[in-house]
């Protein structure tokens, strides 16, 4: 965050790549990566490369975790050590890893019927293949679309994207670069169906009108994620569809 030398972010109302302020980086999101997951999902989302996996329900381990109301979620979100060159790209977990499996962990626990499975745990794993800023949100919204193919029942699907400020612009999905030298960065998670928000954190400060007009932004982008997380299931409903079809 910050720094003497910021480079020049924005100019003439364009970002670095080419965006405007308020525009999201390419997505595509494709189910059913990994076989023996019982959902899984792979996001590109502009240069991140990220892959989330969705095991159980399955009886919560050691018995003195288990709750006998309501399954439980365990999530386990990392960065590869080939991913970032940066610090928390190394191997094994780190603050930063354990605060992002944290908060993950709280968005899908409002979305996700645990009550219909008391005594059980849900994995829940997100892998960083390449980062390049947000992967928290591109995590969030891939490990949604895998929980959704694994069919344990939702309420809803919540996507997650980040907004921010570069000197006196708010911009929408701040890339690595942007994130380094940002003067804030926040990160929102929301459930589509109801506008509930189940994910705000931030780093830096906004002004009350810059964070409505971060939000503005993000509800908006957010239509557009939310189909492409819907068009993603229902290309690989399609191919099932199709190969039991022949």
């Amino acid at each position: 965050m910050g720094g003497s030398n910021k480079p020049e972010l924005i100019k003439d109302g364009k970002r670095l790549d080419g965006r405007s302020p308020d525009q999201l980086r390419p997505i595509k999101i494709e189910v059913g990566v990994i076989k023996n997951a019982v959902g899984s999902a792979y996001i590109e989302w502009g240069n991140n490369k990220i892959i989330a996996g969705v095991y159980g329900p399955k009886e919560a381990l050691p018995k003195h975790i288990q709750d006998p109301e309501k399954a439980i979620i365990k999530c386990r979100y990392s960065m590869a050590p080939f991913s970032s060159l940066e610090e928390h790209g190394r191997t094994g977990p780190n603050r930063r890893s354990t605060e992002i499996s944290k908060v993950t962990k709280e968005v899908f626990e409002n979305v996700v019927q645990l009550e219909k499975f008391p005594g059980a745990e849900i994995d829940l794993y997100i892998e960083v293949l390449q980062g390049d800023g947000g992967t928290r949100a591109a995590g969030i919204t891939a490990a949604a679309v895998a929980l959704a193919a694994s069919g344990i029942p939702m309420t809803d699907m919540p996507y997650s994207v980040s907004a921010g400020k570069v000197g006196d612009a708010v911009i929408l999905d701040l890339n690595k670069i942007e994130d380094n030298f940002s003067d804030a960065d926040m990160p929102v998670a929301i459930s589509p169906r109801t506008g509930e928000m189940l994910l705000l954190q931030m780093d830096g400060n906004l002004t009350k009108q810059e964070i409505n007009t971060a939000m503005q932004m993000i509800l908006k982008s957010g239509a557009e994620i939310s189909r492409i997380q819907k068009e993603a299931l229902k290309s690989q409903y399609e191919k099932i569809l199709e190969k039991y079809n022949k």
